[in-house]
């Protein structure tokens, strides 16, 4: 048996191999384009990866031939803590804590979990892009001394600003149009990424379950199942809450213990969403089993404690739901 450690850069990676012994066999640097030739050669091996920008068509070119796992780096303390790090020595230790069964493995989703996640990521990118523009134009239009109570951006705002009564000068109304002009072309876009997004979210089982929960929606479910993954990969809810991030951070010094602040291990973009639905649920949709639970806390606490426990909870019926497959029907709430 081998024992692959494969230090992954954009254009190449340093490849260490172990014997049994734990004794290096050979150390090569090679072409990622090439990776499946050295996959090829040392085929039934154990090998593993470090998770990177562009691990995903790395893992699958290895994967035909070895048994490979990714490294979480933030887990995999000795990888995050070495003093000396370069890439042969990376690729070396990356070969000695598969060969002793020491990596925290990453989860490496299917590809078609891949191409959802890219699309509810694309758009929230697309969405912050335009509030960057947005953001401009509020700060244009107050470098110019324009008071306003009016949405610029509404329809009665966009008339306003299309009028000839405002005094941006020439630079500031060519500013003025060039900002308008990106944020009509990134909300084009985002429609038609939206027009997919809710196609999708039609058609699976799972994210038509999560839509019965007030303030979820077809993004917002579509986000939230794509970045948990199969849920059979979870045996209770506190192992999807830790993979969220949402679990306390534990501090034990002989008899004492305290909870701090949470993890914020995972995906930032799941607790976002998570939060975003419980804003929505308990503001808008009045949800009462949520809504009970964050006013209960936000006394004793205060908002942002009570919103993010809030969110945990929520997190909660949801791997229920997708684990039974049942819609949602909190307890002490009648239907």
């Amino acid at each position: 048996m081998h024992y692959l450690g494969i230090d992954v850069h954009k254009d190449e990676s340093h490849v260490a191999v172990l014997d049994d012994d734990g004794e290096v066999t050979e150390e090569i640097r090679v072409e990622n384009a090439n990776l499946d030739d050295v996959a090829q050669q040392y085929a039934g091996s154990q090998a593993a990866i470090e998770a990177t920008s562009n691990y995903y068509t790395i893992y699958d070119t290895l994967d035909e031939d070895l048994d490979v796992v990714v490294a979480d780096p933030q887990q995999t303390k000795a990888i995050g803590i070495a003093e000396v790090k370069n890439d042969r020595l990376d690729a070396k230790l990356l070969a000695q804590l598969r060969r002793a069964g020491m990596i925290a493995q990453s989860y490496v989703p299917s590809e078609e979990l891949r191409e959802r996640r890219a699309l509810v990521r694309g758009r929230k990118t697309l969405v912050e892009k335009r509030t960057d523009f947005k953001n401009e134009i509020h700060s244009l239009l107050d470098k110019h001394g324009i008071s306003y109570d009016w949405d610029p951006f509404s329809e009665e705002g966009r008339e306003i600003l299309a009028g000839e009564d405002l005094s941006l000068g020439v630079v500031g109304q060519q500013l003025l149009d060039s900002f308008l002009s990106v944020i009509d072309e990134l909300t084009e876009q985002i429609d038609a990424l939206e027009e997919l997004i809710e196609e999708t979210a039609a058609s699976l089982e799972e994210t038509q379950l999560l839509m019965t929960i007030p303030g979820v929606s077809f993004y917002s479910s579509l986000l939230i199942t794509a970045e948990i993954g199969e849920i059979e990969r979870f045996d209770e809810a506190n192992e999807v809450v830790s993979y969220a991030g949402l679990d306390p951070v534990v501090r034990e010094s002989g008899d004492s213990r305290t909870e701090g602040g949470i993890s914020k291990r995972g995906s930032g973009d799941l607790r976002w969403i998570l939060v975003q639905c419980v804003q929505t649920a308990v503001h808008r949709c009045n949800d009462p089993y949520l809504g009970r639970f964050y006013a209960r806390l936000k006394r004793r606490k205060n908002h942002q404690i009570a919103i993010v426990a809030t969110a945990r909870k929520l997190l909660v019926s949801i791997f229920h739901m997708l684990d039974r497959k049942e819609v949602y029907d909190p307890p002490g709430v009648s239907s």
